[in-house]
């Protein structure tokens, strides 16, 4: 239990940091909501848990990013978190969109080049 708290707070401060590095943009979407969204994955792509309601935060997740500043935005604030936590489990985090049934236009991945996604 700790080490989940743990990740969750070295998330949420990623987070943080993200957003107060980020210059103001047009996206409505911010990195808070991605991981309020997100955080019931945190024990599955850690490996510490079951996929459980992770798929109901993934699609959350998509019908917010509703225009290409939001699905950039997403897609920035899953890069960072990607790679900057350690426990994460690369390929799970990738395989989220298609094990819940969600289509994104990216790849969750700290190597993605989110200016490219529309």
């Amino acid at each position: 239990m700790a080490s989940i708290t743990k990740a969750m707070c070295v998330a949420l401060i990623a987070a943080v940091l993200v957003a107060a590095a980020a210059p103001p943009a047009e996206a409505g979407l911010g990195c808070g909501q991605v991981v309020s969204y997100l955080s019931s994955c945190l024990p599955y792509v850690t490996n510490r848990g079951p996929l459980g309601r992770c798929c109901g935060g993934v699609s959350g997740l998509y019908g917010a990013a509703r225009n290409t500043p939001d699905r950039q935005a997403a897609c920035t604030c899953l890069k960072s978190l990607a790679g900057s936590y350690s426990g994460i489990n690369l390929n799970k985090a990738a395989g989220l969109p298609k094990q819940c049934g969600v289509n994104i236009p990216y790849k969750i991945s700290p190597t993605t080049d989110c200016a490219k996604v529309r």
